[in-house]
């Protein structure tokens, strides 16, 4: 990623986190001039979730963190369907990262008939779903519980995770588009996610479409690391074609 574009990244991931902002403060949290800082806040500006104000900046409207329970109720069947298409894709023998997340969880129930299945996960819900199924290996990953997603965070879960050759990474996020990648709402959780997606072979993200094109808090993906895109319906035309563009498939359920 070019020095300027990962500056805006950064800069959008500190506005978000702090919420509201000075010019004065953001010039040096970043080292660049005032008038740099204005070319950059151009483009950052594009975003609807992020103003200007006097004096500096605030984000609002902020897609922030659920529940896990208030998300698992959300948008239930178009889940369970994604998880089923995603599921088809796991073969025999196959090492696959769970994401936490209210769609791959749904993946435990169509799976337990495969193989020699091995899963790693730091969900809580995925693990004992899987518990009662002896033909899948289940392998927990470290860190310290974080009771909104029911999941273990946190950098020694993505420092276990490095350890391992993953065949397929099944994703969640809070939602995806073209210009902030794949986001989600739970910093303690962007060093896993990345550690899952460097360590794979090939990588799937699950996400309903009431996901296309929002934007949260940390970017722990950009799209065109993905091999393809299970959803529901297919995404607007702009996110089809960049994917048509890097190889991307777009599978959507039945």
């Amino acid at each position: 990623m070019p020095m300027r574009s990962k500056r805006i990244e950064e800069i959008k991931n500190y506005i978000y986190t702090n919420r509201t902002v000075t010019l004065e403060e953001l010039c040096n949290k970043f080292d660049v001039s005032m008038s740099t800082l204005r070319r950059d806040l151009d483009d950052v500006l594009h975003e609807g979730n992020i103003k200007k104000i006097y004096g500096g900046v605030t984000a609002t409207q902020k897609k922030g963190l659920v529940s896990f329970d208030e998300r698992n109720i959300a948008n239930r069947e178009q889940k369970e369907r994604i998880a089923i298409k995603a599921a088809s894709l796991v073969e025999n023998g196959d090492i696959i990262f769970i994401d936490s997340g209210t769609t791959t969880l749904h993946m435990i129930e169509a799976i337990k008939d495969k193989n020699d299945i091995t899963i790693l996960t730091n969900n809580i819900e995925i693990i004992m779903q899987a518990i009662p199924y002896e033909n899948i290996n289940i392998i927990s990953l470290s860190g310290t519980l974080n009771r909104k997603t029911l999941s273990f965070t946190g950098t020694m879960a993505a420092q276990v995770l490095q350890n391992y050759n993953i065949s397929k990474a099944f994703m969640a996020s809070t939602g995806f588009s073209i210009e902030n990648g794949i986001t989600n709402s739970s910093p303690l959780e962007t060093d896993l996610k990345q550690m899952a997606v460097q360590r794979s072979r090939q990588t799937y993200l699950l996400a309903d479409s009431t996901k296309s094109g929002v934007i949260s808090l940390m970017t722990y993906c950009t799209l065109d690391k993905l091999d393809a895109l299970i959803t529901d319906n297919r995404p607007p035309k702009d996110i089809c074609d960049f994917m048509e563009q890097h190889g991307i498939r777009i599978i959507t359920a039945d």
